[in-house]
């Protein structure tokens, strides 16, 4: 498995360095450059063009939102983690809205940097558990079902659209030419960041949605 190549942007050098030192203990990880403005970050990006990037919202010359939309036009293959002090929700929900595919608070446990880098390496979004589905609806104002899908990853909108055409988890796996364990893992996923307790929930928020039609 190749390592991935990651670009740090924080406007802080000390800061930096310590993300360095986490990251660079990780084992398949591998610290590209680093940035401490947001025109640095985008510069550094398009010349590098980093499997991941690990980004601070509040930076001069450019903020991370600016980064963020830089890479959505332009990498849609780089995956982003904002990595910020701001744990209010609506930074999350902004963040997630405009490509990011992990919100992480830097109060976080370093083992949770882990965590979020190999859940995002593996096409998932991550949300840090201090950053719930709760504080996102309470800070928010006005998430509904609908923004709440979208934190979803593709694959994940997808066994939830199976599982709401009554497919088995056996069928799911094979339709997606996974194993079954790993149905179950996304569907437990599911439940727990929707909020959602049982399987005719999931039916029923998929129709809610609009992710699948009732004749």
């Amino acid at each position: 498995m190749k390592s991935v190549r990651t670009l740090i942007a924080d406007d802080h050098a000390l800061v930096r360095a310590g993300i360095r030192a986490l990251v660079e203990k990780i084992t398949g990880v591998t610290v590209v450059g680093e940035a401490g403005k947001g025109s640095e970050a985008i510069d550094l990006i398009n010349e590098l063009v980093p499997d991941l990037v690990l980004l601070d919202i509040t930076m001069p010359d450019g903020s991370g939102f600016d980064v963020l939309q830089h890479v959505q036009k332009k990498f849609s293959t780089i995956r982003v983690i904002v990595l910020t002090v701001h744990e209010a929700g609506e930074y999350a929900i902004r963040a997630l809205r405009e490509g990011a595919a992990g919100f992480l608070p830097k109060s976080a446990a370093s083992t949770e940097l882990e965590q979020a880098i190999h859940t995002v390496m593996n096409g998932e979004v991550y949300i840090s558990p201090e950053t719930s589905r709760k504080t996102l609806i309470e800070y928010g104002k006005g998430v509904t079902k609908r923004d709440l899908l979208e934190t979803l990853s593709p694959r994940q909108r997808e066994v939830l659209r199976l599982i709401a055409e009554g497919r088995t988890t056996k069928q799911i796996a094979q339709e997606l030419e996974i194993s079954v364990k790993t149905v179950e893992t996304h569907r437990a996923q599911l439940m727990e960041r929707l909020g959602i307790h049982d399987v005719a929930g999931l039916v029923r928020y998929a129709i809610i949605v609009g992710l699948i039609e009732v004749e």
